[in-house]
Parts: structure tokens; C-alpha cells; sequence
């Protein structure tokens, strides 16, 4: 599509990803061990496996980095998270904004080899969009009232009002396109994706294995023969497999973990990431529902402490919105820095002076500094008389509760979008799917992502998502604590490899093994 489009959808935000790494010359050389290199095979390193292959319920991040190599969107992110074609070749949108035209590419194939044309984009699209489903991303089509396939290479996308964010929301693997032969329960054991590659083999808790698809309809097909993500449960089991050459590559959420693993034959590339850390408070649980309890928990976190103790300082404290272009300033909210006092008062207009408890899951497994950030977290509050109950939970079981909504609060950590609305708009708006697990909404936030939904200019919309960062702020709806960075390993025989700021994996396709 042209830069024009782009511009009129206000969406094409650049980033500058910083990248570094080291390497020396000892250590293994050939890197193949096991894995067979040599023939093409990658293996890579992984702490979990997926939770599940249907991509329209993907939140796991396990789930979303095999799922993006399997299955196509229908615009995509570029290395600089500009949007660019994907199944769509093209979009144009209407002078008055309410309508999105999508021109399909032509000879697209599912890994059955079915053809993909404008059926499958309507079915998938309408399928999203019903409540039923229960797709993760379905409140980014909240603006869209009706599709259209009035042949088969074009597609009509009918809105109630210009949405702004909706050309990147496609890009997010939640909105994969399906064929319309599929169902979840066939997908859930045998993906079926426009993809780079296919599902080849998978055991259970042990490792899935991607094969090249040789009808895919990119430019250039995928130069692995395949990729096996193999679980390995904890980073530095994973640093000893790439010392050894049975792993090429891996990601590492641990600073200290990447530290370790630099040297040899073994590269680490540091990626800033839109991802952030947050302590997520159910404002419909319990004491919670009371603002001026949450705001004492805003009041009595130093969140730097928490960064500098579960990732060694190596980030930056955040307020809710970490992309660039629509960037939250983090000392916008009642208390920007630790204050016991003000948590003591806050407490005390709860009535609440005596104390409180707050039952919390935390995550084992998905991400290597989860346990460490929750127990930063229960010693600062326990000084405030707030007493996090820590319930820690395999990777899995966390998943299941958290999209349930079932927990009072939980320290997570959650992936960031380019855009503002897609980034939020589904968890607190009062009608987004995910409102159940954000726990807060009101009809300011309602009005404040309608209005930036509707805008075409990135400064006037920046202005609109300042305003629901404050509200987001000013109600604890949770507190924001700090982005940090993820730290890719590779081989030294892996070329081609582009990490990316949303942590996605689907350069992939253009990796290689000399």
C-alpha cells in the first residue's frame, strides 16, 4: 500500500530498536550437535510450551511466537513496526472513513493447499467478531458493522465511525485468517495457516517442530527446513544446550540469565521492549473495588526498586502506554514516587487502617523474572500494611485463571502494540473482551478510546491516550511498573535473525544457518 494510506489511517509508527551483542572465539564452532544444523534445522529454546494452537485465543507468548510463523494477517509489521502488506496487498479507506477496502493477494494457499481468497477473510473476520467465539481481539473490530466479499479478491470492511487503529489491529496473529473449511477443534491439533511454515510434529510438553512451506507467497520462501521449539524449563538450562551446540537459539527475559550466555560461540542481541510489568488489580474484587485502596498500593511501590531487583535496573519505569509515538510519561500519577504516607492516608479513607489483604497469582515459567518481581512487591507492601497472599502457578494454570478474570490481582507481564487502542481498548472499555480481566472501565475511558479510534492525526491522538493514561492513573485501574528488554541469543552459524521491540519471531523466515 501506498505511504499515502498509512498517513491517512495515522498509524505508521517507527521505531528505533537498539541492538547490541558480543561474541568471541571460543567455545563451540560448529554448533550443530544434535540438532542436525547442517540440513537446515533450527532449534530453539523455549521455557513452556504452547498452550494452545488456535490462534484466535493466543495469549500466551509461547503460543503467539510458534502461531505467527504458521499462520498469515492481513497487514503486517515490519521490522520498525510499520504497517505493511500481509494477505491484503493493499487497503484504501473511504473520504469519510467508514469504509476499508482490502485488495486480496492472488494464489495464496492454506498448508492443506485449499485457496485462500476473500470467503476466508469474511468468515474469519464475522467469527472474530462474535461474541461467541471468544477471540481475544475482538473488541479491535468493535468498529466494524458489517464485511463484504463482493469477489473474490476484495473485501469491504463497512465501520460505524473512521477507526484509526484498525490497520494495525490486523497485523496481531489474534487476528490470523482462517479457512472457512476450519473449525477450533480441528485447528487445536492441526494448525492450517498461509504461514511460512507448517506444523510438522509435536510432543506434548517436550517440543513442537515447524516444517517449511513451500507454497508460501511471500517473495522468498522460508530458508530453514524447519524450526523445533524445544522446552527446556529454565534459561540457564537453555544457556548450557547453546554452549553445548544443541540450541541455536533462544530468548531470554533474564538479564542476568543473557549475561551468562555472551561469549563463545554465542551472540545477544538487547531489544527494548513495548511489553510491560504490571501489578493488574481486579477493581471488582474485594477491597480493591475501593479506589483509595488501590491508590495506597500505587503510593507505597518504588517501582525502580522492583526493576533494579527482578531485572538488574536494565529498563525503565513506565506509565500504561510504552509505544513510541503515544508514550505515557510515567510520573503522571498521584504518587510518582514511593510514598508511605500517602499510602497510610489512602488506606485510612478505606477505612482500611488496620491493613489488608490481597490475594495475587503469579506466573511460573512463562517469563524468567515473575517470582522475584512478586516478592519485591509483598516486602515494599507489607511496610504498608498490605499483604500480597502470592499464589504461584505453572505457566498454563496462570493463563486459564488470568483470561477468566479469576484473581484479585496478578503480577504479569503483558505485551505492547504499536497502537494505543489495540494495546487497551479491548481490556478497559466497558464492552471490550477483556474487560473481565482488567477488572475497571467507566464511560470516560469509553468516550477517550471512541474519540482516538475516530482521529487521523498522531499528535491529535496522542492528546486523546494522554487523557486515558490519566484515568488509568489516577483510578490504580493497576500500577504500571517498567518495561525492560528482551535478550535474543544466537549460534554463531544463524544469519538473518531480526529481533523485534513486540517480541515477535517472525523473522524466522528469514533466518539461516551457514
Amino acid at each position: 500500500m501506498s505511504r499515502g494510506a498509512l498517513s491517512t489511517f495515522g498509524i505508521a509508527a517507527a521505531l528505533s530498536i537498539a541492538l547490541t551483542s558480543c561474541s568471541s572465539s571460543s567455545g563451540s564452532e560448529s554448533g550443530t550437535g544434535a540438532s542436525g544444523a547442517a540440513d537446515g534445522n533450527l532449534v530453539v529454546g523455549v521455557t513452556t510450551d504452547p498452550d494452545t494452537l488456535f490462534p484466535w485465543k493466543a495469549t500466551q507468548f509461547q503460543a503467539v511466537n510458534v502461531l505467527q510463523n504458521i499462520y498469515g494477517t492481513l497487514t503486517e509489521f515490519d521490522k520498525d513496526l510499520n504497517v505493511v502488506p500481509g494477505l491484503a496487498e493493499s487497503w484504501k479507506a473511504a473520504e469519510d472513513g467508514k469504509t476499508l477496502t482490502l485488495t486480496l493477494r492472488q494464489g495464496v494457499t492454506f498448508g492443506d493447499g485449499s485457496a485462500f481468497d476473500s470467503a476466508d477473510v469474511k468468515f474469519s473476520l464475522e467469527k472474530i467478531m462474535d461474541e461467541a467465539t471468544a477471540a481475544v481481539s475482538r473488541s479491535s473490530l468493535a468498529s466494524v458493522k458489517s464485511v463484504e466479499a463482493p469477489d473474490a479478491t476484495t473485501v469491504v470492511l463497512n465501520l460505524t465511525a473512521p477507526d484509526a487503529a484498525l490497520p494495525a489491529n490486523l497485523a496481531t496473529v489474534n487476528m490470523a485468517m482462517l479457512s472457512s473449511d476450519d473449525t477450533e477443534e480441528k485447528l487445536n491439533t492441526t494448525p492450517n495457516g498461509t504461514g511460512p511454515f507448517t506444523l510438522s510434529k509435536r510432543v506434548a510438553s517436550q517440543s513442537i517442530t515447524l516444517a517449511r512451506n513451500d507454497a508460501y507467497w511471500g517473495t522468498e520462501k522460508a530458508k530453514l527446513d524447519a524450526i523445533e521449539f524445544r522446552v527446556i524449563p529454565d534459561e540457564s538450562s537453555i544457556v548450557s544446550a547453546m554452549q553445548s551446540g544443541n540450541v541455536h537459539l533462544a530468548v531470554f527475559n533474564d538479564p542476568l540469565v543473557a549475561r551468562t550466555a555472551e561469549g563463545g560461540s554465542i551472540a545477544v542481541a538487547k531489544t527494548p521492549q513495548l511489553s510491560y510489568h504490571a501489578l493488574q488489580l481486579n477493581a471488582r474484587r474485594g477491597d480493591l473495588g475501593d479506589v483509595n485502596v488501590r491508590l495506597a498500593i500505587q503510593c507505597a511501590i518504588d517501582r525502580k526498586q522492583v526493576l533494579d531487583t527482578a531485572a538488574l535496573g536494565e529498563g525503565e519505569v513506565t506509565g500504561p502506554i510504552t509505544a513510541p509515538a503515544y508514550k505515557s510519561d510515567p510520573r503522571q500519577r498521584p504518587c510518582p514516587e514511593r510514598d508511605l504516607t500517602k499510602a497510610a492516608d489512602y488506606l485510612a479513607k478505606a477505612g482500611k487502617s488496620s491493613g489488608v489483604t490481597v490475594k495475587t497469582i503469579v506466573s511460573q515459567g512463562e517469563y524468567a523474572t515473575s517470582v522475584n518481581e512478586a516478592q519485591n512487591l509483598k516486602a515494599q507492601l507489607a511496610e504498608a500494611k498490605i499483604n500480597l497472599d502470592l499464589e504461584v502457578l505453572e505457566s498454563g494454570a496462570f493463563v486459564d485463571r488470568w483470561v477468566a478474570g479469576d484473581f484479585d490481582a496478578a503480577v504479569a507481564l503483558n505485551g505492547g502494540r504499536p497502537d494505543p487502542d489495540g494495546m487497551y481498548g479491548r481490556y478497559f472499555t466497558s464492552d471490550g473482551n477483556l474487560n473481565k480481566v482488567a477488572g475497571y472501565s467507566s464511560s470516560t475511558l469509553d468516550k477517550l478510546f471512541a474519540e482516538g479510534r475516530a482521529m487521523a492525526d498522531p499528535a491529535a491522538r496522542k492528546a486523546v491516550y494522554d487523557k486515558v493514561a490519566a484515568e488509568l492513573e489516577n483510578n490504580a485501574a493497576w500500577v504500571w511498573l517498567f518495561t525492560s528488554y528482551t535478550y535474543t541469543g544466537t549460534a554463531a552459524q544463524v544469519q538473518g535473525f531480526e529481533p523485534m521491540a513486540n517480541g515477535s519471531l517472525q523473522y524466522l523466515r528469514t533466518t539461516s544457518l551457514g
